[in-house]
């Protein structure tokens, strides 16, 4: 059992690998701001190795007593996309990008630090070549660029692990809408139509239990991978926002997809992503796009039938 400390834990990704750490015997502190609550770690309250402390990241007086008594630090507080961090530009530097340099200053090197990153640091590719760990970074928001510093500051340090990780899709006990499977699944779901933009652009996914029982996989071979940079995506859900569209399609086959050629997608990322030194490594992502939007599918047609009682009785 190892004691450890995840910094935002009680959003989209840390709510989900809370229920994994705890399920494999770990004592967990989550240490988060709880600007949207904690209805999300609600059922782990009770949990004798869970711990919920309402704190910000920026005050390391508040964290650093956490921070003493953790084996394994997953840094997860974040202002998470672009749209947000354009929205609060301080906040995003602070949280994304110094909040990394205050708990590296105040970690010793018996300190293992596993760090989620993104894979949008690679930027405007052109869709059609491999990104590998190699690939220069060229990230085109504020949210890239923070996340690619902090990334570096963490390599730098010689105390973590980071995984650039591709676009994420799938249920959690915060479920976000706004990433893009988990949004066109919503979307098509509620109106059965679909308006893609700029659909040659291309994106890389990964289901959420995937990367979190990757979280677990490089806990348990940290001393080896210690110091190393990680894509982690599914090579074979590397592909185009239409043809995404299309595989919702093939699920919800009523769907209209149509293709808007005079709008831009403010978002000009379009690359490919390798995760082929991550399957040497010894990891492989297992849940299929296919079987995630089945999934998303009966989330979506679940959140719409509550929102429809909840206007009829009220």
């Amino acid at each position: 059992m190892a004691n450890i400390l995840i910094t935002g834990g009680a959003g989209y990704i840390g709510s989900k690998l809370t229920k994994f750490l705890l399920d494999e015997g770990h004592h967990v502190v989550v240490f988060d701001l709880l600007e949207h609550g904690s209805s999300s770690l609600e059922s782990f309250t009770h949990h004798s190795n869970f711990q919920l402390i309402e704190g910000d990241v920026r005050d390391i007086n508040s964290l650093k007593p956490h921070i003493d008594k953790a084996d394994f630090i997953f840094p997860l507080a974040a202002l998470v996309g672009a749209p947000l961090c354009d929205e609060r530009p301080d906040d995003a530097v602070e949280i994304n990008q110094k909040s990394i340099e205050l708990l590296l200053e105040n970690t010793s090197d018996n300190h293992k630090i596993i760090y989620p990153t993104t894979n949008s640091g690679y930027g405007t590719k052109s869709g059609e070549t491999y990104c590998t760990e190699e690939t220069p970074l060229e990230p085109i928001s504020l949210y890239g660029k923070t996340k690619v510093e902090a990334e570096s500051l963490i390599i730098a340090s010689k105390k973590g692990i980071t995984l650039r990780l591709a676009t994420i899709f799938g249920t959690s006990f915060r479920t976000r809408f706004d990433l893009m499977v988990n949004n066109f699944v919503m979307e098509a779901v509620k109106t059965g139509k679909l308006e893609i933009f700029e659909g040659h652009f291309k994106r890389n996914f990964i289901h959420i239990d995937d990367v979190c029982s990757c979280f677990l996989f490089l806990m348990k071979n940290f001393s080896t991978l210690k110091g190393e940079v990680f894509n982690l995506g599914q090579d074979q859900a590397n592909m185009s926002k239409l043809e995404l569209a299309q595989e919702i399609k093939k699920q919800l086959p009523e769907l209209v997809i149509t293709e808007n050629e005079f709008a831009k997608d403010i978002d000009k990322r379009n690359y490919i992503v390798s995760s082929d030194k991550l399957r040497l490594a010894g990891f492989e992502a297992k849940i299929s796009l296919e079987s995630g939007i089945k999934e998303m599918i009966a989330m979506a047609r679940k959140v719409l039938d509550s929102s429809e009682s909840f206007h009829r009785n009220y």
